[in-house]
Formats: structure tokens, C-alpha cells, sequence
């Protein structure tokens, strides 16, 4: 018989997280993932220490970490104090930065500087000697000053396509994030999480329903990002509403600064540019993430667990994160 999923929740890092995390933990979440966009929400790190402080059992999760954010000596430091605060409790996993950097007007960082700032930050948590930007670097603070060498803390990275899984093969990670399943399967690691955003739909309630919106809406907001972000800034124009989102885009910005208003609210809260293109949307909004009654929800996870997946972290947005967080725990449980 399959093994059904864990389930764990992302989060952005906000003033309120703690108090979030710890909602989490009593309902049994399996772990609190943070997201890493720098500007979009507070630190990562930060936020990390504090949930370790204020919770008790939860365990805490990267979701994910951006290389080029920091030097692997800064994120071996910040593992280190969080594996203090929080021993046996962290798992980091990596990515290229896809949300994160293009907030900053940059590409995501390439699949092979990824590999090599995980090997690079591995190593140093390991205590070797490694060479980075062509010197020799080593974690070397002495007892009290930082946690014993080697650190194990499990290092996992973001995989979506052939490259990112060959990367994860290749590096030995003991598990992967994804965002959707793949299509062949894949049975190379013992822990494959997989995100998805939605929420569990009351009685009576559809995509015309305005929490709906604002609890769903934010993740099909991103796919619109992601559609003016990866093509021609015309290709949002064939989604429903997206001339008109376009418009309000180009309006607001000039051509070079789009992309400082773009991602705002990813997956977490619908701006009002958004709005637009969500409502637009009708039916169709609901299809990408996991919306539907607790029942369907809970047949999705049977789906998840028959095809390997080992935890589902679920991304709740909107004004009420507590309300989603306790009727997704419901969801999963039943």
C-alpha cells in the first residue's frame, strides 16, 4: 500500500511568522518552508531563527535558497546558527532564483553555478578547505563561536526539468522540490516534496466566491508573471484579461522597471493589477493548484503519494493564512 504524503506549508517570511509556524505545529504540519525573495518579504535567515526559537518540534525548510543572494561561507554561517537553535530540525534546499531574481532584473542563476555553490557550501559545513572566487575558504570558529564540523544538516535542491534532476542525481542530494510530478516518475531520492498552492472550497462556494479569489488567485497570478516573464510581453495578451493587465503594467512602469512591480504579492497576496486577470479568468483559475472540497483534496494526495512524492507543502495565501492552514491540515488528515 502506498505510503500518503506528509504535509508541510511555505511561507513567506513576515512579521507574523512565527505565530504562523507555530499554528503549523499544533496542527501537524510536518515542516515550515521559507520563501527567499529578498525584494518581495524579510530575510529568510532571520525569519528561520526566530520560527527555531519559537517553536518546539516543527522542522524548517528553505523554500528555497538563492545562491547568488550570498557567499556559501555567509549561508554556511547562517545554517550553522539555525542547526544551533534548532539541531536535528533544518534541511536547506537550493534553486536558481527563478521569482528571486527576476525581481531584480536578472536571469536565474545557471544550473551549474547552482551545483557549485551547493558543493561549495557542503564542503564548509563538512569543515573542509574549499576554493571559492579563487581562494581557499574554511569555517574555522573556534568552540562557542559556532557548531561543530561536520554539520549535518541535509542539503536538498529545487528540480522541475531534466537538467535540475541530472544536477540533483549528480550532487547526491537526499531529496528534491518540485512543482508539479514528473510524467515518467522518478524514483532517485527517498524524499521528493512536492508545492501547491489553492485552498479547500466551502459549501456553496466557487471561483465567483471572493475568498476564493484572494486565497487561489495568487498562484494563478504567478503562471500570468511567469507567461509575460519567460516570452514576448505581448504573449500575456491570449490570456483572458491579460491586454488589460499588460496595460496597467506598462502604464504604471516604464520598459526596463516592470519588472519591480511584476512579481509583487507572488504567491501570497493579489494586488490589485491582478485582481483583474484573475477574476478574468473564471473557471480556469482554479485548475493549476489543488481547489476543491476536502474530499478532493484528499484523493490528491493518494495521487501524490502513488507517484513517490513524500511530503506536499502547501503554499497558502490571501488575508486568512490561519483559516487555510487549519482547513488544509483537515484535508490532509482525512
Amino acid at each position: 500500500m502506498t505510503n500518503r504524503p506528509s504535509y508541510s506549508c511555505a511561507l513567506a517570511p513576515t512579521a507574523d511568522v512565527v505565530d504562523k509556524a507555530g499554528l503549523a505545529e499544533r496542527l501537524g504540519y510536518q515542516r515550515v518552508w521559507l520563501f527567499d525573495s529578498p525584494a518581495l518579504h524579510g530575510d529568510l535567515w532571520i525569519a528561520l531563527a526566530r520560527i527555531a526559537s519559537g517553536t518546539n518540534r516543527i522542522g524548517l525548510a528553505t523554500g528555497v535558497a538563492v545562491p547568488s543572494l550570498r557567499h556559501p561561507m555567509a549561508t554556511a554561517s547562517a545554517i550553522g546558527s539555525i542547526h544551533e537553535l534548532a539541531p536535528d530540525r533544518l534541511i536547506v534546499a537550493f534553486g536558481t532564483g527563478y521569482t528571486a531574481r527576476h525581481a531584480l532584473g536578472k536571469k536565474p542563476v545557471t544550473m551549474a553555478a547552482t551545483v557549485r555553490y551547493i558543493r561549495q557550501v557542503r564542503a564548509l559545513l563538512d569543515g573542509e578547505v574549499v576554493e571559492i572566487d579563487g581562494q581557499p575558504c574554511q569555517m574555522m570558529q573556534l568552540p562557542g563561536f559556532g557548531p561543530p564540523r561536520p554539520m549535518n544538516v541535509p542539503l536538498w535542491m529545487a528540480a522541475s526539468g531534466p537538467k535540475a534532476f541530472a544536477a540533483a542525481r549528480d550532487l547526491d542530494a537526499p531529496g528534491v522540490v518540485m512543482t508539479s510530478i514528473p510524467a515518467e516518475g522518478d524514483p532517485g531520492w527517498a524524499q521528493r516534496a512536492l508545492l501547491r498552492f489553492g485552498t479547500v472550497l466551502r459549501a456553496g462556494e466557487d471561483h465567483t466566491s471572493r475568498r476564493v479569489i484572494e486565497a487561489a488567485g495568487p498562484g494563478y497570478a504567478s503562471i500570468v508573471h511567469a507567461v509575460w516573464q519567460n516570452a514576448d510581453d505581448n504573449a500575456v495578451d491570449a490570456l483572458p484579461g491579460g491586454k488589460e493587465w499588460r496595460a496597467a503594467i506598462e502604464a504604471e512602469r516604464p520598459e526596463g522597471q516592470r519588472h519591480l512591480i511584476v512579481h509583487q504579492g507572488h504567491l501570497s497576496q493579489l494586488t490589485e493589477r491582478d485582481l483583474g486577470v484573475v477574476t478574468a479568468a473564471g473557471p480556469a483559475m482554479l485548475e493549476p493548484g489543488w481547489t476543491g472540497d476536502a474530499a478532493s483534496i484528499a484523493v490528491r494526495f493518494d495521487q501524490a503519494g502513488a507517484a513517490g512524492v513524500t511530503e506536499v507543502v502547501y503554499v497558502p495565501a490571501g488575508p486568512d493564512i490561519p483559516g487555510e492552514l487549519e482547513a488544509f491540515a483537515r484535508a490532509a488528515a482525512s
